[in-house]
């Protein structure tokens, strides 16, 4: 069987279960569409990629790293081409293949791709051409790959500081701005020829729970969540998107049922479809989320279904979600009628993206060019926010401790510290025991001045005693915040606080540029700092020197 792309109704010659095929994008292990593994015979019932994407007819594959499927380009090229002539073997009909690049806190593949600054990074460039351009770059590097859709931007509004779904994922906490750099990054990616993927809808910025950990709850009034949080996708569908994911959230004020918004008919299809008259690709985010614990396995998928949703993103249990979906249409639960509204929407969108007129990923991928590399460090080095700045910068042939959060964060600026004329030494305390504490002090107390790297310390004491220790030594510190830039609220006597929102090497090496006295720190907050308790505003949204 085929479903030819040039027939005038592609649905036509498929099957019913070459079509529910279509709704599902899961994963697969291994490094090569011919690669056997127990892990694809245990989730499948079939030992490789090829063999999954044709047993299930599916319509979409997402790469991660923990599968086996990112260990370097031509690896990745070589995989997606296998895959897609799986899926053309099969059905005739392209596979969407597809990755978290975000840039940032949350990135798939790192080098030598050029690697992006994060959302909140680039909001604090003030510049949504940074954005476009950011996206253009990470867009043709991934169809360099054979991935031809991105799952991003993160369009949300972080209200929120203490989010742990968003933080420095988002472009800010503003709707104006968030909604103009967003729909750059829509543009960039569409320039590039790769599919975009706004996210998380209605909006996970006023939660403090990640949906993959938890149950995620917004108590935000209707009109709030409408003037907040929907303008950016608004924008977003503006630009052109070609999909959107539904979030798993719970908005009562949207949908008094307390359904997640995935799985809401008032949110997605009364909201998003009607309101916003959105007729492109709507996806679940991944239907193995914490958030999704409580509700059985085959309810999940069907009432996605119900709800207006068009694809359905990781399903615990890919085989028995098929069967169930397939079953429902069979008993009349679900008509076939709705099936094919979602198929039609999804090939289109894959007719669009230029999918049926494939083109093999080369064997060496372009990628990590030197000018899209310095695409990448101009915006990181616009960047990055200075917030206090006593002792800056280090001087030169000074002995520095680096110390604090992140293995590879430690390293990098540690190495390049010493590529700038000081003597860096790494100690890399993550979330530190007491003893670490100590011996950090220590090593602090025999140094000319200490750079100490947090992530999210607000919401991990033991990266607060640390900070609060090094500053207690009486010696120069300089924080450096690598996660969202609200840590400053625990460290009011702090002598000097540079905000990188990630820990991307382009955005530590512009760190390691301001610290000695090279760049300078052009960034400006995109985001409200207050004290912990939130009732005083430390630093203006706009806020750096």
């Amino acid at each position: 069987m085929t479903a030819a792309a040039s027939a005038a109704d592609p649905l036509a010659g498929m099957t019913l279960p070459e079509k529910v095929g279509q709704l599902f994008v899961g994963y697969v292990y291994g490094d090569s569409a011919t690669t056997a593994s127990a892990s694809n015979t245990a989730k499948y019932g079939v030992a490789t990629g090829a063999e999954v994407v044709a047993r299930y007819h599916l319509g979409g594959v997402i790469y991660f790293t923990w599968s086996g499927n990112l260990a370097n380009p031509a690896q990745i090229a070589g995989l997606s081409n296998g895959l897609q002539a799986a899926a053309r073997a099969d059905t005739g009909i392209p596979l969407q293949i597809s990755t978290d690049q975000e840039g940032g806190i949350v990135n798939r593949i790192g080098a030598p791709l050029a690697v992006s600054p994060g959302n909140m990074a680039i909001g604090a460039t003030q510049d949504p051409r940074g954005a476009l351009r950011a996206a253009k770059v990470s867009g043709t590097e991934l169809l360099q790959l054979g991935i031809n859709v991105v799952d991003a931007p993160v369009v949300d509004v972080n209200t929120n500081p203490r989010n742990a779904a968003d933080g420095p994922r988002a472009f800010g906490d503003r709707t104006a701005p968030v909604s103009l750099f967003g729909a750059a990054a829509v543009a960039g990616y569409r320039l590039a020829g790769i599919g975009a993927q706004a996210k998380h809808f209605p909006g996970l910025g006023d939660t403090t729970v990640n949906t993959d950990n938890g149950v995620a709850v917004t108590n935000e009034t209707r009109d709030q969540i409408l003037t907040t949080h929907i303008p950016p996708f608004q924008a977003a569908i503006a630009a052109g998107v070609p999909s959107i994911m539904a979030a798993h959230i719970v908005a009562s004020a949207l949908d008094p049922t307390g359904a997640p918004a995935s799985l809401s008919r008032p949110i997605v299809t009364d909201l998003l479809r009607h309101r916003l008259h959105y007729d492109g690709v709507v996806i679940t985010d991944a239907l193995d989320a914490a958030a999704l614990a409580a509700i059985p396995g085959d309810q999940i998928v069907l009432r996605a279904i119900d709800a207006g949703v068009d694809q359905l993103l990781m399903p615990a249990d890919p085989p028995a979600a098929i069967q169930a979906v397939l079953d429902a249409v069979a008993s009349g639960r679900l008509s076939e009628a709705r099936i094919d509204q979602s198929v039609r929407r999804i090939l289109r969108m894959k007719q669009d993206l230029g999918l049926f007129k494939w083109h093999p990923a080369p064997a060496a991928p372009a990628v990590g060019t030197p000018a899209d590399a310095a695409t990448m460090s101009t915006i990181a080095a616009k960047s990055i926010t200075k917030l206090r700045g006593t002792g800056l910068p280090v001087t030169p042939g000074a002995h520095v401790l680096v110390t604090g959060w992140g293995v590879s964060t430690t390293q990098n600026l540690a190495d390049a510290l010493n590529a700038r004329g000081v003597v860096a030494g790494r100690l890399w305390t993550g979330s530190p025991s007491p003893a670490l504490i100590a011996q950090a002090v220590a090593a602090a107390q025999a140094a000319d001045a200490t750079v100490v790297t947090t992530n999210n310390a607000w919401s991990d004491p033991t990266q607060v005693a640390l900070v609060q220790a090094l500053l207690a030594t009486g010696k120069p510190v300089v924080v450096v915040a690598v996660g969202g830039p609200y840590d400053i609220a625990y460290f009011p006597t702090a002598p000097a606080y540079l905000a990188a929102y990630d820990y991307q090497p382009v955005s530590v090496i512009a760190v390691a540029d301001v610290l000695t006295g090279r760049a300078p720190t052009p960034g400006r907050l995109p985001v409200t700092i207050r004290n912990p308790e939130g009732t005083t505003v430390l630093y203006p949204y706009g806020s750096g020197s």
